[in-house]
């Protein structure tokens, strides 16, 4: 597909310039792991648990193994040492688990797998599951953050002797704490909940794994978000080394934080490529993605701000309180969610005496939990906001004014926060100004059973994460720099190379538009290849945590600026010019010495024949660009909601929104808006409809879309949008994140719309989601509903 080019002269950075794969996604091209064809492939399924706790005790799989179609069980005692731990990514003090297994007889979660089979089809690997005789002796299960803190709690892992994974105090000292609180005018104390959510990606989880004998090496195709660290987890796995195992990831259909690990059941099935020596295929289905995929969130925070007489922030403090499921070590993150949510619970906000944040993981007999997007920061601006707010109406203010009064003025950026989060630049009260000007006087009029509110909620963001002396700093095993390595082919196109995913972000335009607007070439010359770690250069953390401009994208405007001077000078030296008289305009070189020229194709195939190169340069025309964030870059927003609530009924609708965001200098704005727009989406999920449930025995109760329910788009209204560009003083080009900017406010805005549209209820407003039958709860016990 030919690219429109941006007008001539101008800067295709900041250009809504098409996505290049929408042509071929649009027509059905899209190439995911379920495309690779079936030919000769061999078909797993996965044998899981249906307790939540306990141990395997028998096992026989005979009668699937007779099975003509059935090529290879792997049961417990194949799997029983079978595989080397993975190692934590993130620890948190006291904790004892720090590597994971990928394989255990000990039961801790419904969906952990027991067993997989292989056989000529999907099916036929379903059926022979049903002829295994599996057996197991259960024990008592324990499933939320409040049972497990019990005393009398059953263990998760009895080898350590407490469900308790270990804590963290952030910010102030407690005594600081105590005398700020003592001090106060008003403090307003409140216990949220924010509960566990599934991530829901439009592809669920699979891969093809390719065992070839004869050259001892293991191709695996996978929907995943970090192709290098897969790599390196299934060959610390498998006990191979690094360079006998490929990780190519294709398109991958949304991800949101679940796909950056090496998943249990994936091991299995690349263990069983590995034993018949032949490629077998594993796609999860919807009921094994609510069930066994990891999930996110999961919290319950007693928080209290307090305030002097004038509405001025004192102190602030969140116990924090995280549940981490049957495992603390995953890849996904582990404790990290949690650690980052207790780090980012000031915001934008100045807190004259104190504020601090103390975290504690638990052990609970579910899945365990890890990365969804906007990770620790959505749950921490959701508890904050709402006591911004509920400061608001028990000391008669305005919400909007109370944040004025309270917010880092954009003067006194860059900021170092209580907690020591660095914050680089912006103009946060401008965003809450813009945000307040965009939604006045838009309030509907309430009427006798409906009641409309609009409600705000500012945040801080953390983006292109992190600096590798602050992963150092804190022990987080993740290479958080980043590289891009760009090459100039003989024939005059242009090939970027780099370990970022394609997981709907439209990574791949961006990159491109960062290299042809550095060579000054077209776009129609940029391709761009991604997620081979056969190809791309190393890239850890790759797509995630809004880091893949901002980190990725920062590697190659560097190594672009060294090809463009490495042709130039090819070109000066082939009209025999000094570089100074040599100019470049529409793919042409000119010398002002005699008006002589010389294509950029033509310079391309000198430079690879070795031809005019100074005696110090490289002959072929690639360059690798590293880039190692110097601090952490920092987003924000404030966004805006209008709800009407429905006293008869307790439903919750969104009618309008507004939002104002700062990403730094954005690349291609369509595909900004489209993140923020996305993931605004998601966070009405979270604040009205999202929830997963368990029983008291560990059973999950939200296995289908008719339990879990999605927002749908009559659930969405038309969303008002605003930019702001503060450029980052650190990032090459200026680039801060927004994968994570729509959906980090969402959940605080509506909820301090349906407090504003029904404050009878607000003090008892602790909670999401907000469903209609909590809410008519609330009205009830208020004597609104009829």
């Amino acid at each position: 597909m030919n690219i429109p080019e941006s007008d001539s002269g101008a800067s295709l950075i900041g250009t809504s310039v098409p996505r290049v794969q929408d042509d071929r996604m649009l027509r059905g091209d899209g190439w995911y792991v379920d495309d690779i064809r079936d030919a000769g492939v061999l078909h797993a399924a996965i044998l899981r648990s249906p307790i939540a706790a306990g141990r395997i005790s028998g096992f026989d799989a005979a009668e699937a193994q007779s099975d003509p179609t059935v090529s290879l069980v792997l049961g417990p005692d194949d799997l029983d040492g079978a595989f080397q731990t993975i190692p934590a990514p993130w620890l948190i003090p006291g904790q004892q688990e720090v590597d994971f297994l990928l394989f255990d007889r000990v039961i801790r979660y419904v969906g952990q797998p027991v067993a997989v089979v292989v056989a000529e089809s999907r099916a036929a690997a379903e059926d022979a599951i049903e002829l295994i005789d599996v057996t197991f002796d259960e024990s008592p299960a324990v499933v939320s953050i409040a049972n497990a803190r019990a005393l009398d709690a059953p263990l998760v892992h009895h080898e350590i002797g407490s469900n308790m994974v270990g804590q963290i105090h952030l910010g102030n000292d407690v005594e600081s704490l105590n005398n700020a609180f003592e001090s106060a005018h008003t403090v307003i104390d409140r216990e949220y909940t924010v509960p566990r959510i599934s991530h829901n990606s439009m592809e669920p989880r699979g891969l093809v794994a390719e065992w070839i004998p004869s050259v001892q090496q293991l191709t695996v195709h996978s929907s995943t978000q970090v192709p290098h660290l897969v790599r390196q987890e299934v060959a610390r796995a498998l006990s191979l080394r690094a360079d006998q195992v490929r990780v190519v990831a294709p398109d991958v259909g949304g991800a949101f934080g679940l796909k950056t690990l090496l998943f249990p059941d994936e091991a299995l099935v690349c263990l069983a490529s590995k034993t018949l020596g032949t490629r077998v295929k594993w796609i999860e289905d919807r009921a094994e993605a609510l069930v066994s995929s990891y999930q996110g969130r999961g919290q319950l925070d007693r928080a209290r701000l307090a305030l002097d007489e004038n509405g001025i922030f004192l102190a602030l403090h969140v116990d924090l309180h995280g549940d981490v499921g049957a495992y603390s070590c995953t890849g996904t993150g582990g404790t990290g969610p949690f650690q980052v949510s207790g780090l980012m619970v000031e915001g934008p906000y100045r807190y004259s005496l104190a504020a601090a944040a103390t975290v504690t993981a638990w052990y609970t007999n579910a899945v365990p939990t890890g990365a969804f997007r906007g990770y620790g920061m959505q749950e921490a601006t959701y508890v904050r906001e709402r006591l911004i707010d509920e400061a608001a109406r028990v000391l008669g203010l305005d919400p909007v004014e109370l944040r004025r009064r309270n917010m880092i003025p954009a003067d006194e950026l860059p900021f170092v926060t209580r907690l020591q989060m660095p914050y680089d630049s912006g103009d946060y009260p401008q965003a809450l100004e813009r945000a307040s000007t965009m939604s006045a006087g838009k309030n509907n009029t309430s009427t006798a059973r409906i009641r409309r509110g609009i409600g705000y909620s500012s945040m801080t963001e953390i983006t292109g994460f992190a600096p590798s002396a602050l992963c150092e700093m804190y022990q987080i095993h993740w290479s958080s720099w980043d590289s891009s390595k760009i090459r100039i082919n003989e024939d005059g196109s242009v090939t970027v190379f780099s370990g970022l995913t394609s997981v709907g972000q439209g990574i791949e335009t961006a990159l491109g538009q960062i290299a042809a607007e550095t060579l000054g070439v077209p776009m129609n010359l940029v391709a761009v290849q991604l997620g081979d770690t056969a190809v791309s250069p190393f890239s850890n953390m790759a797509s995630q945590a809004s880091r893949a401009v901002t980190i990725g994208g920062a590697a190659l405007p560097g190594a672009a600026e060294r090809l463009r001077e490495r042709m130039l000078s090819l070109a000066s030296a082939a009209l025999k010019s000094d570089v100074d008289q040599v100019t470049f305009d529409g793919l042409i070189y000119t010398t002002a010495d005699n008006g002589q020229s010389i294509s950029w194709t033509q310079v391309a195939h000198r430079g690879w024949m070795g031809w005019g190169r100074k005696p110090a340069d490289p002959i072929a025309l690639e360059e690798l660009g590293e880039y190692d964030p110097p601090s952490i870059t920092y987003g924000y927003a404030t966004h805006a909601a209008q709800v009407a609530v429905d006293l008869d009924t307790g439903k919750v609708a969104v009618e309008a929104y507004w939002l104002v965001h700062d990403a730094g200098v954005v690349v291609n704005p369509r595909i900004v808006e489209g993140q923020i727009l996305g993931g605004v989406a998601m966070g009405f999920g979270s604040a009205l409809l999202e929830e997963v449930v368990y029983s008291e025995a560990g059973q999950p109760l939200t296995t289908t879309y008719l339990d879990y329910i999605l927002p749908a788009s009559e659930d969405i209204p038309d969303i008002e949008m605003d930019h702001m560009v503060h450029p980052s003083p650190f990032t090459p080009g200026g680039f801060k994140g927004a994968g994570e900017s729509g959906t980090i406010p969402t959940p605080g805005a509506i909820a301090n719309a349906v407090a504003a549209a029904v404050p009878e209820i607000a003090e008892d407003l602790v909670f999401l989601p907000m469903s209609p039958s909590r809410i008519w709860t609330l009205l009830d016990k208020a004597g609104l509903a009829r």
